[in-house]
C-alpha cells in the first residue's frame, strides 16, 4: 500500500484546518504533519508518475512539488499559506517551450489538467497562425478533450485580437493567451491510477501544442 494512498484525504484535512487558522504559529506547530503526510506523500507520486509520463511523451520529464508558502507580495490577501497542494511535471523536450501536466488538491477540487499557462512570445504568435491555417483539426483536438470531461480555462482576452475577424471559428482560442484543460477527478480518484488514465486521455492535446510550438 503506496503512501500516497490517502493523499487526498490527508489534504483536505490539513488544510480545512490551516484554512481555519492560517498563521505562521499554526503552521509552524503542525509542519511535522504536512512534511509526513503531505510533502513526503506528494514527492512519492511524483515519482511514481515520472516514468510513465517519460513514456506517453517520448521525452524526459521533470517534476516539481509547488511550495506551501503564498507570494503576497502584490496581494491584499496576506494570509502566508497556501490552502491547496499543487504538482506539475514539466516535459523536457525540444520545443521552444513545452507544456506540462499537473494535478492538483483544493478544499473543493482535486483536478489533473494539461496545457500551457502562458504562452512566450512566439509561441503566442505560432498559437494563433496555426489556428488560423490549420482550424479544423486543432478544434477538433480541443473538443476531443473536452468531450471527455476536460474544461479549458476562460480566454484572457475579450475580443479577438486583429488581424482575425470577430467571427473567426476559433475565435474562443484565438483570444486565449495560454491555454489549460483541467479534469475534475473527485475525491475519491484512485492515485496514481485516475491520473494516468486522464493524462494519456489528454495527450493529443499536449501533443498539439508541442508541434504549434516548433512550427
Amino acid at each position: 500500500m503506496t503512501g500516497y494512498n490517502t493523499l487526498i484525504k490527508d489534504t483536505r484535512s490539513f488544510y480545512k484546518a490551516l484554512d481555519a487558522n492560517n498563521t505562521r504559529d499554526w503552521w509552524q506547530e503542525n509542519k511535522a504533519t504536512y512534511d509526513t503526510e503531505l510533502k513526503a506523500p506528494a514527492l512519492d507520486l511524483l515519482a511514481a508518475l515520472t516514468p510513465p509520463l517519460s513514456d506517453i511523451a517520448d521525452a524526459p520529464i521533470t517534476s516539481k512539488l509547488f511550495r506551501p508558502h503564498r507570494d503576497v507580495r502584490f496581494s491584499k490577501d496576506k494570509t502566508p499559506y497556501n490552502t491547496h497542494l499543487h504538482m506539475m511535471w514539466a516535459i523536457d523536450g525540444d520545443a521552444p517551450q513545452n507544456p506540462v501536466f499537473f494535478f492538483g488538491i483544493g478544499l473543493d477540487y482535486v483536478t489533473a489538467g494539461v496545457g500551457m499557462m502562458g504562452f512566450d512570445k512566439p509561441v503566442l504568435a505560432n498559437w494563433r497562425k496555426m489556428l488560423d491555417l490549420d482550424t479544423d483539426r486543432i478544434m477538433g483536438i480541443v473538443a476531443d478533450v473536452e468531450s471527455a470531461g476536460f474544461k479549458l480555462r476562460e480566454p484572457a482576452l475579450k475580443r479577438v485580437p486583429s488581424p482575425y475577424d470577430q467571427d473567426h471559428p476559433a475565435g474562443r482560442l484565438l483570444r486565449m493567451k495560454g491555454v489549460v484543460a483541467g479534469k475534475e477527478l473527485g475525491a475519491t480518484a484512485k492515485l496514481p491510477d485516475d491520473i494516468i488514465t486522464a493524462f494519456k486521455t489528454a495527450w493529443p492535446f499536449n501533443d498539439m501544442l508541442i508541434s504549434i510550438a516548433e512550427a
